[in-house]
């Protein structure tokens, strides 16, 4: 084992001297408590490390030792429902810990004799809820010398032995240890066709993300960041959530650990706790720490990926993460770049984004690890560096607007300043779901949406009242829907969830109002009393008032709107 001797320590960055032979990335511990940390530079005989708790009470001369191995964590059963810090060392103390559980249960899924790729599952865990299997590591594959019986064993048990091509034996059991800077390997890359359906209408149906995509919630503080967060990983179709708080305040991860251990799944109906993982670096921990939360939470998503899972991660916040980097760039004295931030942020981030991805796996497995980011630029400033350099690298843009947030609109996404890159490839999916003409519908109300914004900055200058009925109908038709389709609250039990059918009912009925309006107008039917239709009401309120096992009343509302129109036309003709 290499060994230094700590020179200068400030903050969570040391100095230190050796002749021995340290490597750049290597995990070490340091000082006579063996506190953890990692080798950042070499230069000579001298090391730079940072270190990942509080370094008060260290000293030059205290010892700096080398593990061997890079920075990394141990992936295996005991993850799932569980809350750690940012090493993925546990914090429920209530809980055992994997290595002191009493036993756990294997059901194997290889026999003696049996050729298997590296990282493929040789196990399966006895337990309900979400699938969990037993893995090899990424880089040991080969013919089974032995397996061991179903039935209960240690954590530190041998379960089998591989050979491997060269005729080496390796010994496999429940654990295993990866690098968090490395990215897991995989057969091969897939493109995202299909979307991570949401259930928040304004994300599935205008700024999808595909599974194994990436996108970003940039918000100012109070916009609704940490409850769409929420939402989304309580409500979107993933079969693992991993929640990493990265540098939040202390009363706001408080406040997801002790709502997420309460929230229900709604595919079980059992705890959501049974297929999530919470990692919590609050921002009173060591900045050093905080930077690392995110890899290890990458790391344990891309765990569950290669076992054929789809797992969403949501990383709160990125920003803070960056704070993290531009501090300990700081500490050592390297040339800052835009808003002090380090050189290397855009590389960084691009670095974390790009292992989101829909994979085959080693084993010849499907899995996806789709990455959500949110991003809380200081004033709600989208040009600052972390949200001006996270846009080049991820595909889904959800901006969160404040005027929305304090006029309690939710999602407070404003539909002007987000996109989402590649959106068409979903066409073929909600084809195949009875609505093949998503994509025409989508651009008319972006573009209904465009319409309004111009027509809102004349009409505060001349007066709504002063717009010609074709423009104060547009108006109208732009305000239908926000507050029937874009507007959906996270607290109703009808409308906390939009199932892609129910949306799309949603969707035509709103276009063919748009059209009956237009139709109404060209008739000579007054742009006030297209606005006091009693129907409209309904129409507004249906996303509250229609849920997901009454779909049959859009079709009784679609024919009450035709009816009133109807009625509105003829009265029209008959004034005339």
């Amino acid at each position: 084992m290499s060994e230094a001797v700590i020179r200068w320590v400030g903050g969570p960055v040391l100095y230190a001297s050796t002749t021995a032979d340290f490597r750049l990335g290597e995990a070490i511990e340091v000082g006579a408590d063996r506190r953890p940390g990692e080798v950042i530079r070499i230069s000579g005989e001298e090391l730079v490390g940072q270190v990942y708790e509080d370094t008060t009470g260290l000293r030059p001369g205290d010892p700096v030792h080398g593990t061997g191995g890079a920075l990394s964590v141990r992936l295996g059963p005991g993850l799932l429902g569980r809350i750690f810090d940012g090493l993925l060392r546990p914090l429920d103390e209530d809980v055992p810990a994997a290595a002191s559980a009493p036993q756990i249960q294997f059901n194997p899924l290889a026999r003696r004799g049996d050729a298997l790729n590296a990282g493929a599952a040789f196990g399966a865990l006895a337990r309900d809820g979400v699938r969990e299997h037993v893995l090899l590591p990424p880089e040991i594959g080969g013919t089974v010398e032995a397996i061991a019986a179903a039935g209960a064993y240690d954590p530190a048990a041998t379960l089998g032995t591989i050979r491997d091509a060269a005729g080496r034996t390796h010994d496999i059991g429940f654990f295993h240890r990866w690098p968090i800077r490395r990215a897991r390997p995989v057969r091969k890359r897939l493109p995202g066709v299909d979307p991570m359906i949401t259930g928040q209408r304004i994300l599935d149906t205008l700024f999808p993300v595909a599974r194994g995509g990436q996108a970003a919630i940039p918000g100012g503080f109070g916009t609704g960041k940490t409850v769409l967060q929420e939402t989304l990983a309580k409500w979107c179709d993933a079969d693992v959530i991993i929640y990493v708080g990265c540098g939040e305040r202390g009363n706001e991860m408080a406040e997801v650990l002790r709502e997420f251990p309460n929230l229900i799944d709604p595919r079980t109906g059992r705890g959501l706790m049974e297929r999530t993982v919470i990692i919590a670096n609050t921002s009173n921990k060591p900045v050093a720490a905080r930077e690392a939360s995110i890899y290890s939470a990458v790391t344990v998503g891309e765990y569950f990926r290669d076992q054929g899972l789809h797992v969403a991660l949501m990383a709160d916040s990125t920003s803070r993460w960056a704070e993290a980097l531009r501090e300990v760039s700081g500490r050592l004295g390297e040339l800052p770049g835009e808003a002090a931030y380090p050189a290397y942020l855009s590389s960084r981030l691009a670095e974390f984004y790009e292992r989101a991805a829909r994979v085959e796996t080693l084993a010849g497995a499907e899995g996806s690890l789709t990455i959500i980011g949110a991003v809380s630029p200081p004033a709600g400033d989208f040009s600052e560096p972390v949200t001006s350099h996270t846009k080049r690298y991820v595909r889904c843009f959800w901006g969160l607007d404040r005027e929305r947030a304090q006029a309690r609109f939710y999602p407070a996404i404003h539909p002007l300043q987000s996109y989402s890159e590649g959106s068409a490839r979903f066409a073929a999916w909600w084809a195949q779901r009875g609505n093949p003409d998503w994509v025409a519908q989508r651009q008319q109300l972006l573009a209904l949406l465009e319409s309004q914004a111009d027509l809102e900055r004349m009409a505060r200058i001349v007066g709504k009242d002063a717009l010609p009925p074709a423009q104060q109908v547009t108006l109208l038709c732009a305000e239908l829907v926000n507050d029937a389709f874009l507007r959906q609250s996270a607290f109703s039990p009808v409308d906390r969830y939009c199932s892609p059918r129910r949306q799309t009912e949603m969707l035509k009925l709103i276009l063919r109002f748009i059209a009956l309006a237009e139709a109404a107008l060209d008739r000579g039917v007054a742009a006030q009393a297209i606005a006091e239709l009693a129907a409209l009401r309904r129409l507004r309120r249906m996303g509250e008032e229609i849920g997901e096992d009454q779909l049959a009343k859009f079709s009784e509302l679609g024919m009450a709107i035709e009816a009133a129109m109807a009625a509105l036309g003829k009265a029209a003709a008959d004034a005339s």
